[in-house]
């Protein structure tokens, strides 16, 4: 058999290419991962009349916004009966890549996020540093979604990443939002009474982020040394009776508990926090439908930031940690040491999904911070700044009449009065606005971590 022909002036065969090589001076080739080809751009202009058209959550479908034509999209739902994919070389060597269509990528040259969008979304325009993104009209931000910067560049999107199979479209309208914003920034006593005002000012953007879905099945193999209470009766010669006491009998046991998962959702972006993302939850995965790129004419996507392995081993220490727990559980003694489990994996299968979220940061005292709505829900998450000067005089009010009401019966115990019932009444009344106090403290600092 005739060996394959290098690529002139390249040196690798054709369909290979080159791979880290263990022995030095030898190179390796191997053969080149499937790679699908993407279409001409799809322009998701309308056949009527020619307009652009957007993916419509109202209608749930392509709507063009000029003449009202709607457009079906060749989409299935499956909910949580979506296909998954085991870990594997050929799954992973011929998974398709890319977006399935032309897109143009938006990078912030100020956090390093970039996001996808359609080439009749946005324009560019070449500068003599490099190519800067101007507005459209359907474009209500060229903003960076996550940081706020306007240092956004557009460039070619490389279709090197797995393409997302299925995805959740949006429900919630983009109009939606800042009242949305506007009754969560409401909420709670800790924060500045005019942070309400700041959702005025901030512009959302729908956007498609990535996430990876697990499945698993765990078997947790424990062994400990457990102890059990044991009951005796014995004579006290000191006292001259018998007496009952109980000592722990040690023994060596062994078990196991097995735990499945099943659509463990991790994120796949690494410019919004897991935890502001989790308060999100819960996507609801039995609205799941098939991916086709007309639910992103219109809207923005990020392709995933965490790699399958890493956002696998995420998942696998939450897994452990809930097997753990479970095993933990089911020794049938409150008595262990030398507690020790192994977890043993099986049926392991994942997916790439993309979920609907509005992102928005908002500046409030010279600060940028972060707002998250959850695009099928309308569920709200973010930061807020917490108003220490309020929290301090709430903490003040709380333990100072204790202290005073304290302090008086004091002085006039001092002078011979009669003031025992004051002072004690002032003692408790300092222990109650005390433990208020504490627990408003640590509710503003909870806060503040979140």
């Amino acid at each position: 058999m005739n060996s394959p022909m290098p690529t002139p002036g390249s040196g690798i065969p054709p369909g290979y290419v080159r791979v880290e090589s263990q022995v030095e001076g030898i190179t390796v080739y191997a053969p080149a991962p499937h790679v699908e080809q993407i279409p001409d751009a799809q322009t998701f202009k309308c056949p009527n009349c020619g307009a652009t058209t957007a993916f419509d959550p109202r209608a749930a479908s392509v709507t063009c916004s000029n003449c009202g034509s709607m457009y079906a999209l060749n989409a299935r739902r499956v909910g949580r009966d979506a296909n998954e994919f085991e870990f594997t070389l050929d799954t992973l060597h011929s998974a398709p890549r890319g977006w399935g269509v032309t897109r143009r990528d938006l990078h912030c040259e100020k956090c390093g996020a970039t996001t996808s969008v359609s080439p009749t979304h946005q324009h560019a325009q070449r500068t003599s540093s490099s190519e800067r993104v101007d507005a459209s009209p359907t474009e209500l931000s060229t903003t960076c979604p996550f940081c706020g910067s306007n240092r956004v560049a557009a460039r070619t999107a490389v279709p090197d990443a797995f393409r997302p199979r299925f995805l959740v479209p949006f429900k919630i309208e983009r109009d939606a939002c800042a009242s949305l914003a506007r009754e969560w920034l409401k909420r709670g006593w800790m924060y500045p009474r005019e942070l309400v005002n700041a959702a005025y000012g901030a512009q959302f953007v729908g956007i498609y982020l990535s996430f990876w879905t697990f499945r698993a099945r765990v078997q947790g193999n424990w062994r400990a040394e457990v102890g059990h209470e044991i009951t005796e009766n014995y004579f006290d010669v000191s006292q001259a009776k018998f007496k009952t006491r109980t000592r722990l009998e040690w023994k060596w046991q062994q078990g196991n508990v097995v735990l499945a998962f099943d659509d463990e959702l991790e994120t796949g972006t690494s410019h919004i926090r897991a935890q502001l993302l989790k308060r999100l939850a819960p996507f609801d995965l039995n609205a799941l439908v098939t991916y086709d790129p007309g639910y992103l004419a219109g809207w923005r996507a990020q392709s995933y930031e965490i790699a399958l392995d890493d956002a696998w081993d995420v998942a696998r220490a939450q897994m452990r940690e809930k097997t753990r727990a479970a095993a933990y559980a089911d020794i049938d003694s409150k008595h262990a040491r030398n507690f020790s489990v192994n977890a043993v994996f099986d049926d392991e299968a994942w997916r790439l999904v993309l979920l609907p979220v509005y992102l928005a940061t908002y500046r409030f005292r010279d600060k940028t911070y972060q707002l998250v709505i959850n695009g099928q829900t309308g569920k709200v998450a973010g930061d807020k700044p917490i108003d220490w000067k309020k929290v301090l005089l709430i903490v003040a009010v709380l333990i100072v009449p204790g202290i005073l009401l304290a302090a008086l019966a004091f002085g006039f115990g001092a002078v011979g009065y009669e003031t025992g019932g004051i002072f004690l009444f002032g003692g408790i009344l300092f222990c109650v606005g005390a433990v208020a106090a504490v627990w408003a403290l640590q509710q503003a600092m909870d806060a503040g971590k979140a």
